[in-house]
């Protein structure tokens, strides 16, 4: 039989006998076997990937304290406060605590059951994610403090004094309404770091590198440096953000602004993609800022913190500033301070409005008390201008 004409038909081939296998069967059942365990070890991969990353999550989350009864006191008082926002903009108040109760912490100092707080920052995140201003208020201005609720029970009086006795009278709830009657600013959120947090926050980006023009010997704050170029690990950098009388003039003003330095390269190292990109790096980061923090409970999920941690990271680092609110010597005792007006309350109205605010370095020219201006402004419609520094300036320059 052919095909077509002159061309013989292929063989037809020998059927199977019966019972014996096809002999494309048998790679056919193979295959289909390797596949069905590939199948099944990637599920068991992707689940144990999955547990793995739920197991960080829930340890990362339960890190963080929740402070609730700031919250609390806060709510009783709800009437007075100035008005939320209307708008995505948040301020955040950063509280530095020099407790010495805590691990870690006793080394620093007797504990006397009062807390105390050197650092406080109004921190504004504009809507659309603009900017950042950081704010230093000075633990020595003279304020208002209202009267406040004490860890006993027992309420103080409304007396001026200086500001960080607002924290030691009653903790974040104090400081909070404090700031708020100063400012006339909502305080949306709240954290409260102490020194503990703050050495592992900068163990975990691997140190942060600042410059010296003169070499220091700090007992108080426990460090000894060379001048010149240098990484500062945990314990060295908090007795650089701490240290007073053997840096500089002693004063409380450049420390602040030490520490908005430093503060500003953190932020440059935690925003490089060598920490960001990279989860042996990340995770340490995360973990140990989680450990460092107590929060309100608007901030006290790991989800908030990422929220939060993405805006920032939007935030290009020339627009994150840092400032210290208008001041100069009070005059009633050269060692506390005082606002500077109407520079200070231009800041707060550029803040409370949420428009923007812009920073020069320090300039040569000076005001009446031999210091540099605090703002300045070219028309009722100018945008006001103050001496600070952003997060783009590297600490040695």
């Amino acid at each position: 039989m052919t095909d077509r004409a002159g061309t013989p038909a292929e063989p037809d081939p020998p059927a199977a006998e019966d019972g014996a296998p096809d002999a494309q069967e048998e790679p056919r059942r193979r295959r289909r076997h390797w596949l069905r365990w590939t199948a099944l070890g990637c599920s068991v991969v992707v689940l144990a990937a999955a547990g793995v990353g739920w197991w960080f999550y829930r340890k990362l989350d339960d890190n963080i304290t929740t402070d609730t009864t700031a919250a609390a006191e806060l709510q009783r008082y709800e009437k007075e406060r100035p008005p939320a926002g209307t708008t995505t903009a948040r301020n955040i108040l950063l509280i530095g605590s020099d407790t010495r109760a805590g691990e870690g912490n006793r080394k620093y100092g007797r504990d006397q059951g009062t807390q105390r707080s050197d650092t406080t920052i109004l921190l504004h995140l504009a809507a659309g994610k603009a900017s950042a201003t950081a704010v230093s208020l000075p633990r020595d201005l003279m304020v208002t403090i209202p009267s406040c609720r004490k860890a006993d029970g027992t309420r103080t009086r409304e007396q001026f004094a200086q500001f960080n006795w607002a924290f030691e009278f009653g903790g974040t709830a104090c400081t909070i309404r404090t700031v708020e009657k100063l400012t006339a600013i909502r305080i949306d959120h709240h954290m409260v770091i102490d020194f503990r947090g703050f050495k592992k926050m900068v163990d975990a980006v691997d140190g942060v590198e600042v410059c010296l023009k003169e070499p220091v010997d700090d007992r108080d704050a426990k460090l000894k440096l060379p001048a010149g170029r240098q990484t500062l690990h945990g314990e060295q950098a908090l007795g650089f953000v701490r240290a007073r009388k053997s840096i500089g003039n002693g004063s409380d003003t450049e420390r602040m602004d030490r520490q908005q330095q430093f503060l500003g390269a953190l932020v440059n190292k935690v925003q490089s993609d060598g920490v960001l990109l990279n989860p042996t790096k990340l995770y340490p980061v995360l973990d140990a800022a989680t450990k460092a923090i107590t929060t309100d409970p608007g901030l006290d999920s790991l989800r908030d913190l990422y929220d939060l941690a993405r805006a920032m990271r939007s935030i290009p680092t020339d627009k994150v500033q840092f400032l210290t609110v208008p001041r100069r010597s009070y005059r009633y005792d050269a060692n506390r301070d005082e606002l500077v007006q109407p520079a200070a309350n231009d800041l707060f109205r550029q803040l409370r409005e949420d428009k923007p605010v812009l920073v020069t370095p320090e300039k040569e020219k000076k005001d009446g008390d031999g210091k540099p201006d605090d703002t300045e402004t070219t028309g009722p419609s100018a945008t006001p201008t103050f001496t600070g520094r952003n997060a783009a300036e590297g600490v040695c320059e």
